[in-house]
């Protein structure tokens, strides 16, 4: 197949792989990720070189916007409306899964600690459509499902600020600059670096917001929205800061300093779909199946341990933050699934550790199929034992 010819062949069969897993209630993305793992080079080899080549592209375009939706999630009303619980559980369950991930690699499978924090960051990650898909499902309501949704809503804004820290750690550890003052100065690096990104996404905010007055129609508004997140990757890219962290800050400020926002991120919703096809169905091309017998006792410990640093964070958070019984016995469970975000930061870490990236990035496709297949099943049970169904 030729680059276009490719393209083609995965956008309609990605299509037709989701009506087909939809009818046994597994998430889309399950079916982009299998779909992918079949037609790629470990297997079919039907996906043309060209377009794997362009798997870099592909996921920057697609991580910054869903980065830059995550930024939706800060507005002032929502924050007000979300509450103290949402704030304690959110925190907390991304920590826990973060810290609990970390020191099982670190101190039960004796991984190199860079490699365990680099686990430990992309474990604090959660996927809110196979969440919100089983919620509409089912139609649940209630105080419980209010939580829910507010806590996936912003589970992955503290994702992103744990990976861009333990990254930024991470590689000093790997170049083996392990002397204390390096290490503090690499903390601090990496907190120029969330404020660094923090700046750029203002700014492009601002003049975004400042351009707006000039566009009429929606086509001219669906480009000039899709013109600023490519000017921000790009420029993050070129100053080095992180593309995740400057889009996110693009879609907060943009959110909160511009009355008509809400227009930028419906705009893209004419868009996204296929783009999200795309990136999931390369991401599991990228699949090595030749690794996946060597990660046996890693990835089992990751699915486990993950899991129970959501539930125990939840939990925790939920008694801090004095939240009914149902949310802090429950809610954990709802914040199985797995996918977008952790797919993306396990790309970038795949690039910046060429010696073991392999293996982590296999290890977090292989789980995010078994979290996509296991984590509605979860969700649904977490509600039904809410009495939310």
């Amino acid at each position: 197949m030729n680059t276009i010819l490719g393209v083609g062949f995965i956008l309609t069969t990605g299509l037709f792989s989701a009506k087909l897993i939809k009818r046994i209630k597994f998430p889309a993305v399950t079916a982009y990720l299998l779909l992918g793992i079949l037609i790629g080079p470990s297997l079919f080899k039907l996906i043309p070189e060209g377009v794997l080549n362009s798997s870099g592209l592909i996921s920057n375009v697609v991580l910054g916007i869903i980065a830059f939706g995550i930024g939706q999630n800060f507005s002032r009303y929502h924050l007000k409306k979300i509450g103290k619980p949402i704030i304690w559980i959110s925190i907390l369950e991304a920590c826990g899964a973060w810290a609990l991930v970390t020191l099982t690699f670190l101190f039960i499978l004796r991984q190199p600690f860079y490699i365990s924090l680099v686990f430990g960051a992309i474990a604090s990650a959660t996927a809110p459509a196979a969440t919100v898909m089983v919620i509409r499902e089912y139609r649940a309501r209630g105080n419980f499902t209010d939580t829910l949704l507010g806590v996936v809503a912003i589970d992955d804004a503290w994702c992103l600020i744990i990976f861009a820290i333990s990254l930024a750690i991470s590689q000093a550890v790997y170049t083996h600059m392990m002397a204390a003052s390096f290490l503090i100065k690499v903390f601090f690096n990496a907190l120029l670096s969330i404020f660094g990104s923090f700046v750029l996404g203002a700014v492009l905010a601002i003049v975004l917001s400042l351009l707006y007055r000039f566009i009429r129609t929606q086509t001219e508004l669906l480009i000039f929205t899709l013109g600023f997140i490519f000017l921000n990757i790009g420029l993050a890219i070129w100053l080095h800061l992180s593309v995740l962290l400057s889009s996110m800050f693009l879609g907060a400020i943009l959110i909160n300093a511009h009355r008509y926002s809400f227009k930028f991120f419906d705009a893209l919703k004419c868009v996204d779909s296929p783009l999200f096809l795309l990136f999931f169905v390369l991401a599991g091309a990228n699949l090595e199946i030749s690794v996946l017998p060597k990660l046996g006792i890693i990835s089992i410990a990751y699915l486990v341990f993950r899991v129970i640093g959501k539930v125990g964070g939840a939990s925790l958070g939920a008694k801090i933050s004095n939240a009914p019984e149902n949310v802090r016995r429950y809610l954990g469970w709802g914040l199985v699934p797995q996918a977008g975000v952790a797919l993306g930061v396990a790309l970038i870490a795949k690039s910046d550790f060429p010696a073991v990236g392999e293996m982590i990035f296999t290890t977090i496709i292989a789980t995010t199929v078994i979290y996509e297949l296991i984590g509605p099943l979860c969700t649904k049970y977490a509600l039904k034992k809410a009495g939310e169904i």
